[in-house]
């Protein structure tokens, strides 16, 4: 590596900054400690770079996160050794299931001490190598840059996902008069993102077969910023469209060839449609078991078309008969230059059609506040452009279902791990991406307390969030499957004191309201017109249930809980 000498010399802290700064970085979030003073001190005087000091190094990643899965740049989060790098992970692998462009940077004791149990030492390269795209270790102050740019280079391209940089206290505070150069030397990192065009025209030749085709939108979709191709390629060939809980956004939701999420609680009309299909075709899926159910049976009439970056995912789970490995924007304009084909899916749309239109939603005439009806109402107040943010549970489901969806990255919230706690952060990361959008975040009581401490960060950066918790006082999710699997025992899932959500919330110097009556909840939620940070804790039932359900390891066309017009 060729060596370029510095006009004038800089510590590693200083190069840190400087590189983040030239490839674009303009925020991070984190939290000091011993190893990372030397980072810090550089951040006290260096201007281009905001530092958002979180309260929880979890809370730092996730809210790297949102930043990131909101707009598809790196989010950048800096924690110290030891704790605070342990601290760290669960948002490091939640980023890693995601596929979220995200790069961490770990501080680590001296050199001379790694290896030695040192205080607050932890082998942070060996832990997270599971659960990163790539993990560095900085040994020469010289060769910061080259790793940034590198790490930086990994983190975004091919299937996103999180890159950790270990970076030792001395090595971040030492002077250099050189470095090397930061030009991009990586033979053993080649993904490929053009797809093979003599399996684009196998899926051409498919379709003009194909009597019930369905197309699977993924979270490749979003991360490829492919959703016009997406809905380019349905209306020219008809095919109804079926999104993952992550490719929501991907189809406006009032698209009428639209059918809803697919999977575990999907809707009726998306799961039955990849039961009958006899051609899918799969744009940045993984097919995970939420979305699948059985995996012996799911599209089990179907020839599957299988499209993604990672060609580790095609043919994990699901056989694949024509799989193709590429970026899903580019296959799909591919598939849109090739001369168009006849083809003729009026009957199924019409079938696909019918089974939207029968069923029914949920029971509007209840006298209780409903979680459904809330969503609906935001959805109404914020005319279906807000960022949604949810944690994990219930309503993120229900979130899923019933908000208006019209864009791609719309819906940010935790997937593939399922993180509670994740969605407090990640609506800061995302408002302070997104300044000029609103952005709603739905909770619920269990997840809202595992990092509520980062409400802290609303009223001291000014960061107007809607924080609506649909309160049930219990552990939805989980007492839902107690009730419907392990005959009604309700172990440790059911809250019978709960703190005051409103004076925690005004603590923080967050504006906070109540609201508990079915005869004004429309009214009440105008609150949210207020541009304001605020907190807004809306009691529901205990007993409600998200609904359609497909019992686990069951086919998806197995659902509980649907409900038909008469």
């Amino acid at each position: 590596m060729e060596k370029i000498k510095l006009e004038t010399s800089k510590t590693g802290s200083e190069l840190v900054l400087e590189t983040l700064k030239n490839l674009g970085v303009d925020t991070i979030f984190g939290y000091p400690g011993g190893a990372v003073l030397p980072l810090y001190d550089a951040i006290y005087s260096f201007e281009g770079i905001r530092h958002i000091l979180g309260r929880h190094e979890q809370g730092c990643v996730h809210e790297a996160e949102g930043y990131a899965k909101s707009t598809g740049k790196i989010g950048v989060a800096v924690v110290t050794s030891g704790p605070g790098a342990t601290n760290a992970i669960t948002g490091i692998a939640d980023a890693m299931s995601d596929s979220v462009p995200l790069l961490v940077f770990t501080g680590q004791v001296a050199k001379a001490g790694i290896g030695k149990d040192a205080f607050q030492e932890a082998d942070i390269v060996g832990i997270t190598t599971p659960i990163t795209k790539y993990n560095y270790q900085v040994r020469e102050t010289a060769e910061i840059p080259r790793i940034i740019t590198e790490a930086i280079h990994i983190a975004t391209t091919g299937r996103p996902g999180p890159v950790v940089i270990d970076l030792p206290k001395d090595v971040s505070a030492l002077e250099t008069d050189f470095i090397y150069d930061s030009k991009l030397h990586l033979p053993s990192y080649q993904p490929t993102i053009e797809p093979n065009e003599l399996q684009i025209k196998k899926i051409i030749k498919q379709i003009s077969k194909a009597k019930k085709p369905v197309l699977l939108s993924g979270g490749g979709i979003s991360y490829a910023e492919a959703a016009a191709e997406l809905v380019a390629l349905a209306e020219r060939y008809q095919i109804p469209v079926v999104t993952t809980l992550l490719g929501q956004g991907t189809i406006a939701i009032d698209h009428p060839l639209f059918l809803g999420m697919g999977g575990m609680h999907g809707s009726f009309a998306a799961n039955i449609a990849m039961t009958e299909a006899d051609f899918m075709i799969s744009i940045g899926c993984r097919f995970d078991d939420r979305l699948t159910g059985n995996p012996k049976t799911f599209a089990k009439n179907a020839k599957v078309a299988h499209i993604d970056i990672d060609p580790a995912e095609i043919g994990k789970i699901i056989s694949v008969d024509i799989p193709i490995v590429g970026d899903a924007k580019k296959a799909l304009q591919m598939l849109l230059n090739e001369e168009q084909v006849h083809n003729n899916t009026s009957k199924w749309i019409e079938k696909v059609t019918q089974d939207k239109e029968r069923v029914r939603s949920y029971d509007k005439k209840e006298r209780v506040v409903q979680p459904q009806a809330v969503i609906e109402r935001v959805g109404e107040l914020t005319k279906g452009d807000a960022i949604v943010v949810t944690d994990v549970g219930q309503h993120q489901m229900w979130a899923a279902q019933y908000y208006p969806y019209k864009n791609e990255r719309q819906l940010v919230t935790s997937g593939g791990l399922g993180t509670m706690g994740f969605g407090v952060p990640a609506a800061i990361g995302a408002k302070i991406a997104n300044p000029d959008k609103e952005v709603v975040l739905f909770v619920g009581d269990g997840g809202y307390q595992m990092t509520n401490q980062e409400m802290a960060i609303l009223n001291i950066y000014k960061i107007p969030i809607k924080v609506i918790m649909l309160n049930n006082h219990s552990l939805g999710m989980v007492r839902q499957w107690q009730e419907a699997f392990y005959d009604g025992r309700t172990s440790e899932s059911v809250f019978e004191t709960l703190p005051d959500f409103q004076l925690m919330a005004q603590a923080y110097g967050v504006k906070s309201y109540k609201f508990d009556d079915p005869e004004t909840i429309v009214q009440d939620l105008e609150a949210l017109k207020e541009d304001i940070p605020m907190f807004i804790e809306v009691d529901i039932s205990r007993k409600e249930h998200v609904l359609p359900m497909v019992p686990a390891g069951k086919s998806n066309h197995e659902m509980l809980g649907v409900k038909f017009h008469a």
